[in-house]
């Protein structure tokens, strides 16, 4: 049974820092490709960024480049979402995701609040 389950989540202030982890079991973490994503209230799920099986390149949408930070530990199982410089827009619930080629799975999100 395939589980992805993130962590880190919660309330910061305008300007500050989270780190998010993505724990995942039940698959080869190393075979997959992994991805944050996130949804706030009203809008449609973002792809927020995404890194390679090895963690050789990674990809951020525009709105958080510069400010955000993916990386992996495949040992670990692990996938990580370093975030910087936070700003009220980036409030959502981030969810985690593993992709191999048709295979895609989920985890249950977890959220982001900012707000002073």
């Amino acid at each position: 049974q395939v589980q992805l389950v993130e962590s880190g989540g919660g309330l910061v202030q305008p300007g500050g820092s989270l780190r998010l982890s993505c724990a995942a079991s039940g698959l080869t973490f190393s075979m997959y490709a992994m991805s944050w994503y996130r949804q706030a209230p009203g809008k449609q799920r973002e792809l927020v960024a995404s890194i390679t099986r090895d963690g050789g390149t990674t990809n951020y949408a525009d709105s958080v480049k510069g400010r955000f930070t993916v990386s992996r530990d495949n040992a670990k199982r692990t996938v990580y979402l370093q975030m910087n410089s936070l700003k009220q827009d980036d409030a959502a619930v981030y969810y985690c995701n593993a992709r191999f080629l048709q295979l895609a799975y989920w985890g249950q999100g977890t959220q982001v609040t900012v707000s002073s």
